[in-house]
C-alpha cells in the first residue's frame, strides 16, 4: 500500500484519538440509500448483505428515499444510521447551510467514487448551452435528492434564473423528455447511467457541456465540486463532454458506534470487488480517495481502520 503524506496520516491519528473504544459490531444498523432501482439503493443492498455476511451480528436494515437530501434529514432526526450522499449536500448538513436549518450530527465513513453531473436534452433540441435553458421547462431531479441541489447551483452559477422546474425522479425525468413533457432533465451518477442509455435507443439525447461552472461552484459552496469529463461514445455521443463531477460519501451520525464503523468501513474495502460501483473513470474503491472527505469530518471508526491500513 502505498503511504499517504505526513500531513493525512498526522490528521488521521488525531481523528483516532478522539473517544474511546466501544464493544464490538452488532446490533441493528438503519441505512437510507436513494430510491427503488436507483444506484445508491443498489449499492446500499449489496453493503447491507457483505456486511452481514462478514459480521452476522449486524443486522443492516436498507431503508428506500428521495436520496441524499433526505437521507441527511434522517440522520439528524435519528431516522437512520447510515446514509448515501452526494459530497456538497454532506457539507451543506455538516455546516448547518443550504437546506439544512441547523448543523446535522454528521460524520463520513468514506469518498466512494465520482458522479457526473448530466444535463441531457433531445439530440434535435436547440438548448446548446446552460443559458438556452430560459423559459423552458427543466426537471431537476427528485425533490429531496443532491441532484436537486447541484443542479439548483448550476442553474444560479451559470446565470439562469426564470425556468420552469419540476422536480421529477431519473426514470420520470427520461420518460416526461422521451414525450417532451419536459425540454431538459439534470441527473448525477455514473458515466453511462443505463437509464439514459436506454432513453437514447428510444429517442437520442445530447448532453449539454457544463465547463467554466467548476471554479464559480467552488468559490460559491465549497471545494466539494470538480472538473470531470463524461467520456466519448456514451449515449451514442461523438466527443466528451465537459462537466462537473461530485463525489458521493458513505456517511453515519457522528455518535454511530466505533467498532461498527470501523467493521463497515473494512467491508468497503476488503469486499470491494463485490460492491457495484458506477461504470465510470475512476469509480473504484480506494482507500487513498476515500480518506478525502473535506469539512465532513471522518467518523473515529473509520479513521482507526484507515490508520492501520496505512500503519
Amino acid at each position: 500500500m502505498q503511504a499517504v503524506s505526513r500531513r493525512v496520516f498526522v490528521a488521521l491519528a488525531a481523528v483516532g484519538l478522539v473517544g474511546c473504544e466501544d464493544a464490538g459490531p452488532s446490533g441493528r444498523v438503519r441505512l437510507a440509500t436513494g430510491p427503488q432501482g436507483g444506484p445508491y439503493k443498489i449499492f446500499g443492498g449489496r453493503l447491507a448483505d457483505e456486511v452481514h455476511a462478514a459480521h452476522p451480528q449486524i443486522d443492516v436494515r436498507v431503508l428506500t428515499t428521495a436520496a441524499s437530501v433526505e437521507n441527511l434529514r434522517m440522520l439528524g432526526d435519528g431516522r437512520a444510521d447510515m446514509a448515501l450522499s452526494l459530497a456538497d449536500s454532506a457539507a451543506d448538513a455538516a455546516k448547518g447551510r443550504g437546506p439544512f436549518r441547523q448543523p446535522v450530527p454528521v460524520a463520513a465513513l468514506a469518498r466512494l467514487y465520482l458522479n457526473y453531473l448530466h444535463l441531457v436534452v433531445p439530440a434535435d433540441s436547440s438548448i446548446r448551452r446552460p443559458s438556452d435553458l430560459t423559459g423552458r421547462t427543466v426537471s431537476l431531479g427528485a425533490a429531496e435528492s443532491g441532484t436537486s441541489v447541484t443542479a439548483a447551483r448550476v442553474l444560479e452559477t451559470a446565470g439562469v434564473r426564470t425556468v420552469r422546474t419540476v422536480w421529477l425522479g431519473l426514470g420520470e425525468s427520461a420518460d416526461a423528455l422521451a414525450v417532451a413533457e419536459v425540454d431538459a432533465f439534470f441527473w448525477s451518477g455514473g458515466a453511462p447511467t443505463r437509464t439514459i442509455a436506454q432513453l437514447a435507443k428510444r429517442r437520442p439525447v445530447r448532453l449539454i457541456p457544463l465547463e467554466g461552472l467548476v471554479a464559480p461552484l467552488r468559490r460559491s459552496h465549497g471545494a466539494v465540486y470538480q472538473s470531470a469529463s463524461i467520456p466519448a461514445g456514451i449515449y451514442g455521443l461523438h466527443g466528451p463532454t465537459a462537466t462537473v463531477g461530485t463525489p458521493s460519501y458513505l456517511v453515519c451520525r457522528s455518535d454511530f458506534a466505533t467498532a461498527t464503523a470501523r467493521a463497515v468501513t473494512a467491508v468497503l474495502f476488503e469486499r470491494r470487488d463485490r460492491l457495484p460501483v458506477p461504470d465510470a473513470p475512476g469509480s473504484r474503491l480506494d482507500e487513498r480517495y476515500a480518506i478525502g472527505t473535506g469539512t465532513v469530518p471522518l467518523h473515529r471508526g473509520a479513521a482507526a481502520y484507515y490508520r492501520e491500513v496505512y500503519g
